[in-house]
């Protein structure tokens, strides 16, 4: 598909011509048919949630998703809203290793922020745009269960709190969802075998999800526009990787920090028989779509081979 055609639709749909927007649609249907009732996890995060426009952009791409008969499924979490409402309550988050330590009066605010705040907002969006999602926070159910964990390093374990991984997603509920034609909207917490929350980073929860799922595919949302081979250069975008490319740029540090867990949360959904896994800028309006529909995408895609 030739994205110079499909990008007017998207960004100014007044100026183009009817016809050519039936083109477009007609074009866009190979897509529609190719993933119609398969499931796409969108992990949703950063600067993407806090942009309304380009939360409210997202959110209309998942509604459009489910209208056609894909099957999108949310998951999200919500590193900045926590941290504002630790600072209003006095409390300083504590960050090891890029994890935020989790006890329990921040384990409160994460929950709460979570759960009755960001989910309960999404859902309400996704309402109001005519489209059908259920979110978790009035406790009534829950999508993921897990353990609590401890953060491996060379010195030995080092106790995070109230922080745990996913053990066990409730497939059939999800599915069960989709099949509905209801988004489920997912917050990065999980349940331990005691009924208590535990924080769970987003993107291995979205990486649990879509594993557990066996789902078409994983998509990143994320504050830049994919993987750059020059950070400073964002011409430099890899549109391709495969795992061994995503481990040779790894060893080389182009792709560190930050960035490191996203491409390992995709490779682990790959070895688990997710089809294909993106990492897109959220920021870009309607970017999901153009990454879905279109041949080139608009982020990085990374393959098993």
């Amino acid at each position: 598909m030739d994205r110079s055609k499909l990008d007017p639709i998207i960004t100014d749909p007044v100026t183009i011509d009817p016809i050519a927007k039936a083109d477009i649609l007609i074009e866009a249907l190979g897509y529609i048919r190719t993933f119609r009732d398969k499931l796409t996890v969108i992990k949703l995060g950063g600067s993407a949630m806090e942009d309304p426009e380009a939360l409210k952009a997202t959110l209309q791409d998942v509604v459009f998703m489910e209208t056609v008969g894909l099957r999108p499924i949310l998951v999200h979490g919500g590193g900045k809203p926590i941290d504002r409402a630790m600072a209003q309550a006095g409390l300083t988050p504590r960050k090891v290793q890029g994890r935020r330590y989790t006890d329990d009066a921040t384990l409160q605010i994460v929950v709460r922020v979570l759960l009755h705040e960001i989910s309960a907002g999404i859902e309400k969006q996704i309402r109001a745009m005519g489209g059908r999602a259920v979110s978790p926070h009035n406790g009534s159910l829950q999508y993921l269960h897990g353990e609590k964990m401890a953060l491996e390093t060379p010195e030995g374990p080092v106790d995070l709190g109230r922080v745990g991984r996913v053990t066990r997603v409730d497939a059939d509920l999800i599915r069960d969802f989709c099949a509905a034609g209801v988004v489920p909207v997912i917050p990065s917490l999980a349940v331990d075998v005691e009924g208590r929350w535990l924080n769970v980073n987003a993107d291995t929860a979205a990486a649990g999800v879509a594993s557990k799922l066996r789902a078409e595919k994983l998509v990143l949302l994320t504050d830049t526009p994919g993987i750059l081979a020059n950070r400073k250069d964002r011409s430099s975008l890899i549109s391709s990787l495969d795992a061994a490319g995503c481990r040779a740029l790894m060893e080389k540090k182009v792709i560190d920090e930050g960035m490191i867990p996203k491409v390992e949360a995709c490779l682990e959904s790959l070895r688990s028989g997710v089809k294909k896994t993106h990492i897109v800028n959220g920021r870009l309006r309607h970017s999901l779509l153009l990454e879905i529909f279109t041949d080139r995408g608009v982020g990085t895609e990374i393959v098993d081979k």
